[in-house]
């Protein structure tokens, strides 16, 4: 009996640099905590200002607005590697103030008056909820790259993407029927309590053992955390130029801002498309997406992981990038069956499958190839790069809508993806890990996996 229960407390530590299943349930939640405020701002409004005869050109421009914050990571990233409470993490300070804000910000975006008829209002409160959403994704990826050893990375990408999956399907099929039978406030203040509730994770759970789990709290800054914290603005840039100069990061940054733009075009157009061009409502567009997402993010947490694991990050990226191709331009070519639902459904569930399965790869490649002395700023800057790629994304699709015809515009989507494979063989994660762990500007704890496949 006793060796029951100590098997069971050595399963559910409070230390995440100790635990594997700490670290996999607290970083699930707090990216659900990301997908809810998403799924409303980002997919619901555009679905239900659609349905209520909004423009192409006016949803885009708002979506555009409200995904500039996540471009913002970058400047908040240095801030976070540069000054923390030692005492309580590096990162889990930044955590804990992000989410305090996301649940603000969200709150406020609730209390917009008359939504439906006040586009700079909602563009406004939908750009806080981001902000503060990109900001908890910021101290989150920096806490994830610290403290998961590099051979869980992969799988804990696919739990960490899966979960924010059906954190942002379920508040988008939730909040539209609140929407729909309530009102917009209602649905925002309701999806809230969710969102602090995972408050929770942050505050219970520690970095390292001996840490401050609240600055009133009995504790110390850990001897590791110490070494890695970076005491000058000089060092930190010096470091991160050091490392974002080797040829891989060089490629990725650019793969990833084209990745981005397509990200942004399809998730804008996805409800301008199901529901001006094919007469879905907003309530069948939501249950559609959710239902396709949460399948295509389970299927991403339960193999998503393992196969870039098996198989290899480039190897699988290539093959997910090859198929998105594929399936973006077979679409395209079939206009004639666009009328039917079954062909509509499976193309949405194909792509919410491949996406979820791309950002795992990505997500997985990006930790790859960070330095821990910079990790969050070095990894954030990559995901900037990537939600710059989404803001461009949004806002061009204005543009194609009113120039082209929707299957013109498929197929200009389609060529992103297909450039994309010859970029990414450029791409030596093997190499680069070689190169970051001879870098000795600091003392620090190396952790590579004991494979590293290409």
């Amino acid at each position: 009996m006793n060796k029951k229960i100590s098997s069971v407390k050595n399963r559910l530590g409070r230390n995440l640099t100790k635990n594997a299943l700490t670290r996999y349930v607290t970083f699930s939640a707090l990216y659900t905590a990301q997908g809810i405020p998403e799924g409303i701002t980002i997919l619901a409004m555009p679905a239900w200002l659609a349905m209520n005869g909004k423009s192409a050109m006016e949803i885009a421009a708002l979506v555009s607005v409200m995904l500039i914050p996540w471009s913002f990571k970058i400047i908040i990233a240095p801030l976070m590697d540069r000054f923390t409470i030692l005492s309580m993490g590096r990162k889990r300070p930044w955590v804990i103030f992000g989410q305090l804000g996301l649940i603000v910000s969200f709150l406020n975006l609730g209390l917009v008056p008359d939504p439906i008829n006040n586009l700079s209002g909602l563009m406004i409160a939908g750009f806080f909820v981001n902000f503060f959403g990109a900001f908890q994704d910021v101290a989150t990826d920096g806490m994830a790259v610290e403290v998961i050893p590099g051979h869980e990375q992969a799988r804990a990408n696919g739990l960490m993407w899966g979960s924010k999956t059906i954190g942002l399907s379920l508040s988008l099929i939730i909040g539209t029927w609140l929407i729909n039978n309530f009102s917009f406030s209602i649905a925002v203040s309701s999806l809230s309590i969710a969102v602090a509730t995972i408050m929770i994770f942050p505050i219970y759970f520690k970095e390292r053992p001996g840490e401050k789990l609240l600055p009133w709290t009995p504790g110390k800054a850990s001897t590791q955390s110490k070494k890695t914290q970076l005491k000058s603005w000089n060092h930190i840039f010096k470091s991160l130029y050091k490392v974002l100069i080797l040829k891989s990061s060089v490629v990725l940054c650019i793969g990833i801002f084209l990745l981005g733009i397509m990200f942004g075009l399809v998730e804008t157009l996805l409800p301008i498309f199901s529901i001006q061009e094919l007469g879905w409502t907003n309530s069948y567009f939501s249950n559609i997406l959710s239902i396709t997402s949460v399948i295509g993010g389970f299927l991403g947490m339960i193999v998503g992981g393992y196969l870039v694991d098996h198989y290899g990050k480039i190897k699988m990226l290539s093959l997910y990038l090859i198929l998105l191709t594929s399936l973006i331009v077979v679409f395209a070519l079939m206009t004639n069956l666009w009328s039917s639902v079954f062909v509509i459904i499976a193309f949405i569930l194909s792509y919410c499958t491949l996406y979820t399965f791309l950002c795992i790869a990505i997500f997985a490649s990006a930790m790859h190839l960070c330095w821990k002395t910079v990790a969050a700023t070095q990894f954030t800057l990559y995901m900037a790069i990537s939600n710059m790629g989404r803001a461009t994304g949004a806002g061009l699709l204005g543009f194609l809508k009113t120039s082209y015809n929707w299957d013109t515009v498929f197929f200009t989507i389609a060529i992103i993806p297909f450039v994309l494979v010859i970029i990414i063989q450029f791409i030596n994660l093997k190499r680069h890990r070689i190169k970051v762990n001879s870098f000795d500007v600091i003392p620090y704890e190396i952790v590579t996996p004991p494979v590293i496949k290409n």
